[in-house]
């Protein structure tokens, strides 16, 4: 088969069939939580982030994500000291530990003997027939504040290894699909695309695995005009090109040096506290070149 053929091949998301399992997942997920007597006096978000509802998904990466965000506590980050204004200090029931172990629980009733709690941040839902594997986080309300009238929304998460995480998933929704309403819906084909070329690397054993979500926001830092390619050869090609050639060297200290933005453009690609680097990317970036044949 022709390289063209199978990339094309490569561009579409998960199968309808996929799909359902997928909604009966998250489905499930908020019934657990609607059920469980512990969130009654709560006050919850409860949503899909990552490539499923980003709709970057393919078929061997169809698990779920599910973020279940109290909304009855509101932490702040600031940019600059005293951005934020004057505040008492939250002497409520919702902490981080108390939010987890209601979580745990309801996950508990509904999916008996199928809940891994021994990850840092997700609590894991195990596969069946019926469904796909889910991992359900729990979060709270985080304001970022540039100033006293100005901030951004988003969500942050306690780790049980006492670290902490912030996202912004509307954020990342938003700017995911204005880069792809941009590019003629070509920069979530050209995402399935380099996600499938990892899985097969990965499958025959080429390359180690690669975090999805970096794939994602690697594509998103490609001008549109790559993007606009008239074959998906060409395309791929320059995607591939770009991230090797633009992340030589180290990571500028500052804005001013162009530094990469994940899809939600909140926050820094590559910093300390990522588990990937400039590294990681451009190593990823030359196994796939010669995987798909382009050295030849």
């Amino acid at each position: 088969m022709a390289l063209e053929e199978t990339l094309q091949g490569w561009t579409g998301p998960s199968s309808a069939t996929e799909q359902e399992r997928q909604d009966r997942t998250e489905r499930m997920v908020r019934e657990a939580i609607a059920a469980h007597p512990g969130f009654k006096d709560c006050s919850l978000l409860i949503y899909t982030k990552g490539s499923y509802p980003n709709n970057t998904n393919v078929v061997t990466d169809s698990d779920v994500d599910v973020a279940v965000q109290c909304r009855d506590v509101v932490y702040w980050g600031e940019h600059t000291t005293g951005a934020h204004p004057a505040s008492s200090i939250y002497a409520g029931l919702w902490t981080p530990e108390k939010l987890r172990s209601e979580l745990v629980a309801a996950l508990r009733t509904k999916f008996p003997s199928q809940v891994d709690t021994t990850g840092s941040t997700a609590i894991r839902i195990d596969s069946s027939t019926a469904r796909v594997e889910a991992d359900v986080v729990p979060c709270f309300d985080y304001r970022y504040y540039f100033s006293a009238n100005s901030w951004r929304d988003g969500a942050r998460t306690f780790r049980t290894n006492g670290k902490t995480l912030e996202n912004y998933p509307d954020q990342h929704l938003e700017q995911g699909r204005a880069k792809n309403t941009s590019t003629n819906g070509y920069f979530k084909q050209a995402v399935r695309i380099l996600k499938r070329t990892e899985n097969a690397m990965v499958e025959a054993k080429y390359h180690r695995e690669v975090a999805s979500y970096l794939l994602e926001c690697l594509v998103y830092n490609c001008p549109n005009t790559v993007l606009l390619e008239s074959t998906w050869v060409e395309t791929i090609r320059g995607v591939l090109f770009h991230i090797w050639d633009r992340l030589e060297g180290t990571e500028p200290t500052n804005e001013s040096g162009l530094r990469w933005l994940e899809v939600n453009e909140c926050k820094w690609l590559f910093q300390s506290n990522q588990s990937w680097s400039r590294e990681d990317a451009r190593d990823f970036a030359k196994a796939a070149w010669n995987y798909l044949g382009f050295a030849k």
